[in-house]
């Protein structure tokens, strides 16, 4: 199996962007590695620090790693939004292939100083092992806002760009670009979409030739994400959608089936909504 520095690469040369989708059980888990294996793409399966929690490292950890080993399919294991050296560690040690180890509320220099530290740890425990750094604000968490925050505040400049990875050594950079997360009440009935600053991107690319993250990719104008990829985004997170599409399922199912109480007779229709928007990102993202 290849290993996810490879799929990259490859990503970046073929003009096309790895698919990035966070988990929170195994119905989402199940939707989306099975949108996979129908496009038979690489795919990047995200944990949170909280959905770490509620799923356990080791345990989601074998689970993806059976999914690999069961359809052979390049699939990998992001530890999203880590906050501490000690919770890098304990995804490292589980078996993660990378860490998005975010101190991006942090002053910046204390971000540098404190990400170069996590790198220089992390690459003992695996040389293989992926570190990924965040600068700017983004905003947090999966909220439904009521509108669209002003976050123009916080993007990130090229020099900036430039002087974080050159200072800390990270494998992949998460700048902000105009993404945020979340998504507005709008997004989710179609009328309102996100738009990136494309222009930033291709800077911070040029500023820094390193990997790029957009985090934050729910409710995104696909053909923003279409450029992104051009302008140099090599990895695209989506959460929020396959959360709502979660929920809208899930109640959906459950008004169908008031007096059902076996999970595996409910659930199905929820996998399905979670595959059906894992497999509309993942063609846009590798232009199928």
């Amino acid at each position: 199996m290849k290993q996810l520095l490879e799929i990259y690469r490859e990503a970046e040369k073929k003009g096309v962007a790895v698919g990035h989708f966070n988990v929170s059980d195994l119905t989402a888990l199940t939707g989306v590695v099975t949108a996979a294996k129908e496009l038979a793409v690489p795919v990047v399966i995200g944990a949170s620090e909280g959905e770490r929690k509620f799923l356990g490292d080791r345990q989601l950890s074998t689970l993806v790693k059976s999914y690999r080993d069961e359809t052979g399919l390049p699939i990998f294991l992001n530890a999203d939004h880590t906050h501490s050296l000690e919770s890098a560690v304990a995804a490292v040690k589980a078996g993660f292939d990378s860490v998005v180890f975010d101190l991006s509320a942090l002053p910046f220099e204390e971000n540098i100083r404190r990400t170069k530290e996590a790198v220089e740890v992390l690459k003992k425990i695996n040389p293989e092992f992926l570190i990924e750094g965040e600068i700017g604000d983004i905003g947090t968490g999966s909220q439904i806002h009521d509108t669209i925050p002003d976050l123009s505040k916080g993007l990130t400049t090229p020099e900036e760009a430039r002087k974080f990875v050159e200072s800390t050594g990270v494998d992949i950079l998460a700048p902000a670009v105009g993404n945020m997360h979340g998504m507005v009440a709008s997004m989710i009935q179609g009328k309102e979409k996100k738009h990136l600053d494309l222009a930033r991107i291709s800077q911070i690319k040029e500023a820094t030739g390193s990997f790029l993250t957009l985090h934050g990719a729910s409710g995104t104008n696909d053909d923003d994400l279409r450029n992104c990829i051009k302008a140099g985004i090599t990895v695209i997170h989506i959460n929020t959608e396959l959360r709502v599409a979660w929920r809208q399922s899930l109640e959906q199912s459950l008004a169908e089936h008031k007096q059902e109480v076996v999970p595996y007779k409910i659930l199905p229709p929820v996998i399905d909504a979670i595959r059906q928007v894992a497999n509309s990102r993942l063609k846009l993202f590798n232009n199928l």
